[in-house]
């Protein structure tokens, strides 16, 4: 696991304890993403699916890249294509990835950095293995989550950030069995360096066998759970977990996740992605690679793309 680490998880701020009336959340489902392919072929499982969208509010849609260990000339990306109305938060936990996008925005990330991409109004992007990454081959896992935008946001200008692994806060659980990394949003006083439109909390843990971790969680927030890598318990009814699926968390102030005491030799951690959000409670008219209100707002999408409004790829490419 190449994301961001620390020799001695000991040596850094804790995560705040939990209060005496701290309503733990219960476990509402339990889902297993299936298998399948995007861009140009790479494996992805499709992490929300058979979810109520009402659930996963402000969150639409989620990919798992990976894991998967390339032979050379086996990496694959994405062609040239538009997005509208969400924002794309990809992270990468091992592998490199390029991305470029119409606005002149891009750059390459890898282990432990994500690129937050802001649609807004629209825009064409490209990700893709850098050629060095192709011909070698090589090991690839990531992420990469949609967030809706609201009405009233959905036609901001499109924005890119580069997020780099450096940047993002570290925490330890207090026994230090955890160690939290902290992309969007906060956990006590410490907050991570993505900047988002919707109110939102994206946190990627690191559980070492047999160990807890209890988070404080905003109660206006929805709480969801999706295991990388790992077998473990979520929830005050110890529900099992594995890898490829997502917990979705009842109403609550609190979140606790725990790894089993057996793991697999090539992951000898639980390693879970802990998402959070307000709700945005509008109508969602979704349709490919654009997320709108209505139909007709899609259905102009995709005329606007017909047409060139939403950018131009750029010449050299």
């Amino acid at each position: 696991m190449a994301a961001v680490n620390v020799d001695d998880v000991t040596t850094l701020d804790r995560v705040p304890a939990l209060g005496a009336q701290a309503r733990q959340r219960s476990v509402r489902s339990v889902t297993t993403a299936p298998h399948g392919f995007e861009g140009e072929g790479f494996p992805v499982r499709r992490a929300f699916a058979g979810v109520d969208l009402a659930h996963l509010d402000p969150f639409v849609h989620l990919d798992q890249m990976g894991e998967v260990e390339y032979a050379p000339g086996e990496p694959k990306g994405t062609p040239w294509h538009p997005h509208r109305g969400f924002e794309t938060v990809t992270y990468i936990v091992d592998g490199t990835f390029e991305h470029q996008d119409s606005n002149g925005g891009g750059g390459v990330i890898t282990n432990g950095d994500t690129q937050w991409m802001t649609a807004g109004q629209g825009i064409l992007h490209i990700e893709k293995p850098p050629e060095a990454l192709v011909l070698s081959g090589g090991l690839f896992h990531g992420l990469q989550l949609w967030v809706n935008l609201p009405r009233a946001q959905k036609w901001v200008a499109p924005r890119y950030q580069d997020l780099r692994g450096n940047t993002v806060s570290l925490l330890a659980s207090p026994d230090g069995g955890a160690l939290v990394r902290i992309i969007a949003g906060d956990v006590g006083t410490h907050v991570g360096p993505g900047s988002t439109y919707t109110p939102m909390t994206m946190l990627h843990a690191t559980i070492a066998p047999g160990a807890q971790l209890e988070l404080p969680w905003l109660e206006d927030f929805n709480a969801l759970g999706y295991v990388l890598a790992g077998d473990g318990f979520v929830g005050p009814e110890r529900r099992p977990v594995t890898t490829g699926q997502l917990t979705v968390f009842g109403p609550g102030d609190a979140i606790t996740i725990a790894a089993d005491e057996r793991q697999e030799s090539r992951h000898p951690n639980l390693e879970v992605v802990l998402l959070g959000g307000q709700p945005i409670r509008e109508p969602v008219a979704w349709g490919g690679p654009f997320v709108m209100n209505t139909k007709q707002e899609v259905l102009q999408a995709f005329e606007d793309f017909q047409a060139g409004k939403l950018g131009q790829i750029p010449a050299h490419n």
